[in-house]
C-alpha cells in the first residue's frame, strides 16, 4: 500500500470515529431499534402527526447510521482487496483498490462536513427564491439559468423540487421564481447560497454582440417544522389575489387563484400559484411567510453572516457572493472563499458542491473561532 493510500485510510478511520462521536453511536443504535419497534405496531398510524414525526426521526437517524456503516465496511473490503491482490501480484487490482480507498476518503470528508449541519433548521426542507436584478431580459434570462442550475443540483442530490411560483419574463427568462426543495438537510446544504450572483457574457439578445453584466438574487429560507409555532395576526397581513400565468404568458387557469401575501411589519412578500385552488395556495403562502419570519429569527439568534437587511439591498455591485464569467474567459469564482473553476458549463448544469462545501466549512470555522 503506497503512502497516499495509507494517509487516505487514516483519514477514513478518523472520520468514522468523529462521525460516531457526533451521532452518539451506541445511543443512536438503541434509538433506531426503539423507533423501528414503534413503527411496527398496528396502531402506529392512528396518530398521524406523531407517526410523521417518528418517521422523520427514523429516516434521519437511519441515514446517519447507514453512511457510517458504509464507510467502515467499504474500507475493510478495499483493504482486504489490496492485501489479496498484493499476495497474488495483481498490480492492476491493487491500483483499483487503492483508487477506491482514495475516493472513499473524499466521501468521508463530505460526510464529516454534512455532520456539521446541526443547526436548528438545517435538517428541514427549504424554499429557494430567485429574483433578477435591473436589466430587463438579460437579467431575467440569467435568473432562469440559476433556477435551472439549482433544480439540476437538487435532482443530482436526490432532493425533490416543487415549483411554488414562477413568473415568466416578457421575452425570455423569469421575473421571479420560488422552489420548495425537499430532502434531509436541504436547508443546511443550501443556506450559504443566499446572495447576489453576477454573470458576465456576450448577450444573446444584443444584435451588436456586446458584453453584458447581469445580476440575480438568491434567497434561501427553511420550511417551518410542524412543531415550531409562528404566530401571524390578520391585521398584519395584506392578501392579494391574481391570475396565475405560466411560460409564455399562457394562463394556468381562468380564475384569480394565485395568492400574494405581504407581512406589513417586515414588508416580507411571498406568493404562490402552484395549485388551482386559491385556498391551498393561501395555505402554502402562509407556510412560506412563517418560514421567512422564522429564518429572520434564526439569523438573529445564530448571528448568521447575512442579516435580514441584506434582502432589501440593491441587486448589483458590491453584494455578490459569486461571479460567473463566460466572456472573455471562462471562470466561476466564489468571492467569499476564492474557490474557482474554469468548467462553467458543469457549474451551470448543477455542479456547485465545491462552492457549497467550501462556504459551509468557512462558516463553521468562523463560528468555531467565535465560540473559542
Amino acid at each position: 500500500m503506497n503512502p497516499e493510500t495509507h494517509a487516505a485510510v487514516e483519514i477514513i478511520k478518523t472520520a468514522v470515529i468523529l462521525l460516531k462521536r457526533h451521532v452518539d453511536w451506541e445511543r443512536a443504535l438503541k434509538t433506531l431499534s426503539r423507533l423501528e419497534s414503534e413503527i411496527s405496531q398496528p396502531s402506529f398510524w392512528d396518530n398521524q402527526e406523531n407517526a410523521q414525526k417518528v418517521m422523520r426521526e427514523k429516516t434521519h437517524l437511519d441515514s446517519q447510521v447507514t453512511a457510517i456503516r458504509h464507510l467502515e465496511e467499504t474500507l475493510t473490503d478495499q483493504i482486504d482487496m489490496v492485501s489479496l491482490a498484493t499476495e497474488e501480484g495483481d498490480e492492476e487490482m491493487v491500483a483499483e483498490a487503492e483508487a477506491a480507498i482514495g475516493e472513499l476518503a473524499v466521501l468521508a470528508g463530505k460526510k464529516q462536513l454534512e455532520s456539521l449541519l446541526s443547526g436548528e433548521a438545517d435538517a428541514n426542507n427549504c424554499f429557494l427564491e430567485i429574483h433578477p436584478g435591473a436589466g430587463g431580459t438579460e437579467a431575467q434570462d440569467w435568473a432562469a439559468m440559476l433556477l435551472r442550475m439549482y433544480a439540476r443540483w437538487a435532482d443530482a442530490r436526490g432532493f425533490k423540487t416543487e415549483t411554488i411560483e414562477e413568473s415568466s419574463g416578457e421575452e425570455a427568462g423569469i421575473k421571479s421564481a420560488t422552489l420548495r426543495v425537499m430532502g434531509t438537510n436541504a436547508y443546511g446544504w443550501l443556506k450559504t447560497e443566499s446572495g447576489v450572483h453576477r454573470l458576465v457574457r456576450i448577450s444573446p439578445y444584443d444584435s451588436s454582440a456586446r458584453r453584458h453584466t447581469s445580476f440575480a438574487s438568491v434567497w434561501i429560507y427553511p420550511e417551518v417544522d410542524d412543531n415550531i409555532d409562528i404566530e401571524l395576526e390578520e391585521k398584519d397581513l395584506r392578501v392579494d389575489t391574481y391570475r396565475a400565468s405560466g411560460a409564455g404568458g399562457q394562463h394556468v387557469n381562468t380564475t384569480d387563484s394565485a395568492i400574494r401575501i405581504t407581512h406589513i411589519p417586515t414588508n416580507i412578500v411571498v406568493q404562490c400559484q402552484s395549485d388551482r385552488s386559491q385556498h391551498r395556495n393561501r395555505a402554502t403562502a402562509l407556510t412560506m411567510l412563517k418560514a421567512r419570519l422564522y429564518e429572520a429569527e434564526l439569523q438573529k439568534r445564530e448571528q448568521a453572516a447575512m442579516d435580514d437587511a441584506a434582502s432589501k439591498t440593491d441587486i448589483g455591485w458590491g453584494n455578490q457572493i459569486r461571479s460567473y464569467v463566460l466572456h472573455p474567459y471562462q471562470m466561476v469564482k466564489d468571492l467569499r472563499t476564492n474557490v474557482e473553476t474554469g468548467n462553467t458549463g458543469a457549474v451551470l448544469d448543477g455542479a456547485i458542491d465545491d462552492f457549497i462545501e467550501a462556504s459551509l466549512a468557512a462558516r463553521v470555522g468562523a463560528q468555531n473561532e467565535k465560540d473559542e
